[in-house]
C-alpha cells in the first residue's frame, strides 16, 4: 500500500496539470474571499473565514474529481490494471494506496488556505479578533468532506477507463451527495420525514461541523461514506477477476 500511495503522490506532483489544479484552486476560492463584493470578506466587516467554508465545497466538487479521475482510468487505459491485479497485493491495499494518495494531496491544497486564516485574525479589531475554536472545527469538517468526496472520486475511476467519463461521474455523484438529500427534503411530499432525509446528506454534518462542534454523529457519518465507496470500489475491481 505505501509503494502505490508514494506512485501516486510523486506521479501526480511530477505532472504540470496538478500545480495548474491546485494553482486553479487557489486563485478561484482567493478571488471569491477577496475581490468578489457578494463574497468578500473585507466587505463583509467582519473577521471569520464562514464565507471560505461556505465557498469550498463547490469548489472542491471539481478539483477532486480532476485530482481522482486518473487513479484507476488511467491504469485500464494504458493496460497496466490487469497487471497490477496479478500482483501479490491485496486489492484494498491498491484502493487504500490511491486513496490516501488523493486525501494527501487534497490536504496539500488546502495547506495554503491557513494564510488566510492568519490574515484574517492579522486584520481583526482587535487584533486576533476570530474564533480559533470554530475555525478548527471547520478546517476539520472541509477535510472530512475532502476525504469524502476523494472516495467519490476513487470509486468513479474505477468505473472506466476514460478519465473526463470519471470526472464527469464523480462531479454528479458528490453534487448529489451534497446537495441532493436537502433539495429533496424540501419537496412537500416528504414534509414528514423531512429532517431524516436532509440528515442522509453531506451538506447537513458538513454545516454542523462548520460551527465548530465536533460530533460523533457526524463521524460516524462522513466515515460510513468513505467506507461505503471504497468498498464499492472494492467489489467493482474484484469483479475484473471473474
Amino acid at each position: 500500500m505505501i509503494q502505490i500511495l508514494i506512485k501516486e503522490i510523486n506521479s501526480f506532483l511530477n505532472s504540470l496539470i496538478a500545480y495548474i489544479i491546485i494553482a486553479v484552486f487557489l486563485t478561484g476560492i482567493g478571488l471569491l474571499m477577496w475581490v468578489f463584493p457578494e463574497t468578500s470578506v473585507l466587505d463583509y466587516g467582519f473577521a471569520d473565514m464562514s464565507s471560505f467554508f461556505s465557498l469550498c465545497p463547490y469548489i472542491f466538487m471539481f478539483l477532486i474529481p480532476a485530482i481522482t479521475m486518473r487513479m484507476f482510468a488511467e491504469e485500464k487505459r494504458g493496460g497496466t490494471m490487469e497487471l497490477l491485479l496479478t500482483r501479490p497485493i491485496k486489492d484494498i491495499d491498491i484502493i487504500l494506496g490511491k486513496y490516501f494518495a488523493g486525501v494527501f494531496l487534497v490536504a496539500f491544497s488546502i495547506l495554503p488556505t491557513l494564510l488566510y486564516y492568519f490574515t484574517i485574525s492579522y486584520l481583526g479589531n482587535p487584533l486576533g479578533n476570530i474564533d480559533t475554536a470554530g475555525v478548527v472545527g471547520s478546517y476539520f469538517g472541509l477535510f472530512l468532506l475532502g476525504a469524502a468526496f476523494t472516495s467519490i472520486g476513487i470509486f468513479s475511476s474505477s468505473f472506466t477507463e476514460n478519465q473526463v467519463t470519471a470526472f464527469v461521474i464523480a462531479v454528479f455523484l458528490s453534487f448529489f451527495l451534497y446537495f441532493g438529500f436537502n433539495a429533496i427534503s424540501g419537496l412537500s411530499i416528504f414534509m414528514k420525514v423531512a429532517d431524516l432525509i436532509d440528515q442522509l446528506g453531506i451538506l447537513y454534518h458538513y454545516n454542523s461541523m462548520s460551527k465548530g462542534l465536533i460530533d460523533t454523529r457526524d463521524l460516524i457519518y462522513f466515515s460510513s461514506v468513505i467506507s461505503g465507496m471504497l468498498l464499492l470500489t472494492n467489489l467493482i475491481l474484484r469483479s475484473r477477476k471473474w
